[in-house]
């Protein structure tokens, strides 16, 4: 009979069993807790606290991240989406931690059966039947962790394809920040350029403002001194005084130079015996018009006689023949000024010779006009077009005439009808005829083949035009005359 001595236990471990290779880590400093359950089967008693599984935490952490996605600024959700990166290769650390621990369970669970084989051989009765139980808890252990290494291997694929999703998705999330980075900014010096134009827009408008109101400041102080001034000199009721006298002296003018004219053609018939059957009519100055007006009963229609007019120098008395003027109407102009006017009427082959009491007078007022509008490099004036090329113009709108020291230019807004340099067959004179309107209208022919009529503003504007023309093209050497016979304007 085998005795057993009190220090079996300890013989047994240190002969027996074969000791634990150094390789081996324990993941934990005990040996975990098991119980059998029903049919035999190894539990393993899990703590109190609750320990996520890595599939639980990575779908909590996805489905936190996707429901503040559309909250959260690209900034925020590029630093989310770096977390989850960061926690999936920490998730995947403790997945190969947890493989390491699972390989060092295997070798202890081999270890462990080797040692309760080796020990079922030594023991009999009792004790071996406590050792094949042991063994047989062993190999339900090693199943039972083979089937949890496969669920740990299915995890770590999710795991690898989520870490792979959550890389891809921050790279995403990285361009898009820089894209979003890079159009913010090209949007910024959008912003900076426009800021700096509009600074630089109200800074030049100040400017021009400040200088336009310091001009306008200064006009306005000189007015009001000129006002200061005149308000001092006269008084307001002097003034009107004065004004009603000077119309009232000029409208007995105009009564003593009618009366005058009048008592001059009475002596005239007086000396000559007879009575002519026709006299000229209206105010010998310019700025009026001529009309040949028959004084006898037995005088015949003018329509029926032919009609030239006549300037007379009063030195020499030459008589040149106004080309164009066969109307009963004819409009002094600047270069009548100081001489006579003589009309020649022939009908039957008699003809009768009349003409005005004395030289045309000149336009009060008209050369210091003249005079000051000579110191501009460009004169414009306002005018209709009443006839182009002989024929009557359609539109009543308003042109603009452009007299300037080289050439003239006639235009309508940003349009130009002609524009000419003087030459010597440019032409432009009064109206030949026209009707009361004859006062305000020029002939003008820039060249050949162009010819207008064009009504001024005034008679005043239409003399001053004439004469500047006249000025200019003189001055480079080019006299400007009036049509010829073929390019006569009618009335």
């Amino acid at each position: 009979m085998t005795r057993v001595g009190r220090d079996f236990g300890n013989t047994m471990q240190k002969e027996a069993v074969p000791p634990v290779s150094a390789d081996v880590v324990f993941a934990s400093s005990r040996f975990p807790n098991y119980k059998i359950g029903a049919n035999n089967q190894i539990l393993e008693v899990k703590e109190d606290v609750k320990v996520l599984s890595m599939k639980e935490v990575v779908a909590r952490e996805t489905a936190q991240l996707l429901d503040q996605q559309k909250r959260l600024s690209v900034r925020d959700l590029t630093s989310k989406f770096e977390k989850g990166l960061a926690a999936a290769a920490k998730l995947s650390d403790e997945a190969k931690l947890r493989e390491a621990a699972s390989l060092e369970k295997h070798v202890l669970l081999k270890n462990l059966r080797d040692a309760l084989e080796s020990l079922k051989g030594r023991v009999a009765g009792k004790n071996k039947d406590d050792v094949e139980e042991a063994i047989a808890m062993v190999e339900a252990l090693a199943v039972q962790l083979t089937q949890r290494e496969g669920e740990l291997s299915q995890e770590k694929a999710e795991v690898k394809k989520l870490a792979t999703f959550l890389k891809q998705a921050s790279e995403d999330a990285k361009k898009l920040v820089d894209e979003e980075r890079a159009f913010a900014r090209a949007e910024i010096e959008k912003a900076r350029e426009a800021v700096q134009r509009v600074e630089e827009a109200l800074q030049e408008h100040e400017r021009i403002s400040r200088a336009s109101g310091q001009q306008d400041i200064d006009e306005l102080m000189k007015e009001v001194q000129e006002a200061r001034r005149i308000k001092m000199l006269h008084q307001p009721s002097k003034v009107m005084d004065m004004e009603q006298e000077l119309k009232a002296l000029r409208h007995q003018l105009e009564e003593k130079s009618k009366r005058s004219l009048q008592l001059q053609k009475e002596l005239a018939i007086s000396k000559s015996g007879e009575r002519n059957m026709y006299e000229v009519d209206g105010t010998e100055a310019l700025g009026s018009y001529l009309r040949l007006r028959p004084c006898s009963e037995n005088a015949p229609d003018l329509s029926e006689c032919s009609l030239q007019w006549y300037r007379l120098t009063c030195d020499t008395g030459k008589k040149e023949p106004i080309s164009g003027a066969t109307k009963p109407i004819y409009a002094p102009e600047p270069f009548d000024v100081s001489r006579t006017l003589q009309a020649e009427i022939a009908f039957d082959g008699q003809k009768i010779i009349v003409e005005t009491t004395g030289p045309i007078d000149p336009a009060p007022g008209l050369g210091n006009y003249v005079e000051a509008l000579v110191r501009r490099h460009d004169i414009e004036f306002n005018v209709v077009i009443i006839q182009m090329n002989g024929s009557d113009y359609s539109s009543p709108s308003i042109h603009v005439l452009h007299i300037g020291k080289m050439r003239m230019k006639l235009c309508k807004g940003k349009t130009t009808l002609t524009k000419e340099y003087y030459s010597a067959s440019m032409q432009l004179c009064g109206v030949r005829g026209g009707g009361n309107a004859a006062a305000q209208a020029a002939f003008w022919q820039p060249k050949s083949d162009v010819s207008f009529v064009l009504a001024f503003e005034s008679e005043r504007e239409r003399n001053a035009a004439i004469m500047l023309a006249r000025r200019f093209a003189f001055d480079c050497n080019i006299m400007l005359a009036g049509p010829d016979d073929r390019t006569a304007i009618g009335s």
